[in-house]
């Protein structure tokens, strides 16, 4: 068996898939579903309910893989935008939207890209958790998916005023963190000795 999918290319597998085999699905589902698995936790509140977006967006791309035309885009870019878009409709079912906020000059305080750009991404992923819904879509498809603010007012039906104004409160509070991160990594490397051992 892992044979027959081994002699599968993308062209079989892409084949294989419009015409509904169980194989081909199996496949396209094995050799991208940790990737997009990624995605789709960026957006969630926790595994399990990654793990139903990706279920979602999967079947969506099977239903929707004729459309997939290899000239206009990567097999992966492809399918990464169906899971984007997935997570999303997902946050728009669970998620009550916040009312109009606009964002305004006490807003717009100075947070610098750097400060996000030094941090892991677990560290990232970690406190993009404790943002709010609205806030974490809004930071990953501006940062990491490319979106522009009208792309995701139109997507999450706010303003673009509101979509800048959640952007600017995660990259807050995501350099807020690093500072305090900075700060206990500071502390304990006072309480440790020249050589790295514990002071005493």
């Amino acid at each position: 068996m892992s044979l027959a999918k081994q002699a599968l290319t993308a062209a079989d597998i892409i084949s294989g898939c419009r015409q509904n085999d169980r194989r081909s699905q199996q496949a396209l589902y094995e050799q991208y579903c940790g990737a997009l698995l990624a995605v789709c936790v960026a957006y969630t509140k926790d595994e399990a309910h990654a793990v139903e977006v990706l279920q979602d967006g999967f079947l969506k791309i099977f239903r929707q893989i004729h459309t997939f035309d290899s000239q206009k885009s990567g097999l992966y870019t492809w399918m990464r935008t169906i899971m984007v878009r997935t997570a999303i409709d997902a946050l728009r079912r669970e998620a009550k939207l916040p009312g109009e906020v606009e964002l305004t000059e006490q807003h717009a305080l100075p947070v610098t890209a750097e400060a996000v750009e030094r941090m892991s991404t677990e560290d990232i992923l970690s406190l993009l958790r404790q943002l709010p819904p609205v806030s974490r879509a809004v930071f990953q498809l501006f940062v990491q998916e490319g979106y522009s603010h009208g792309e995701i007012a139109a997507l999450l039906n706010i303003r673009e005023g509101t979509s800048k104004w959640h952007l600017s409160e995660a990259r807050k509070l995501l350099a807020r963190a690093l500072k305090r991160k900075n700060k206990t990594n500071e502390t304990a490397a006072k309480r440790r000795g020249p050589d790295g051992r514990k002071a005493e």
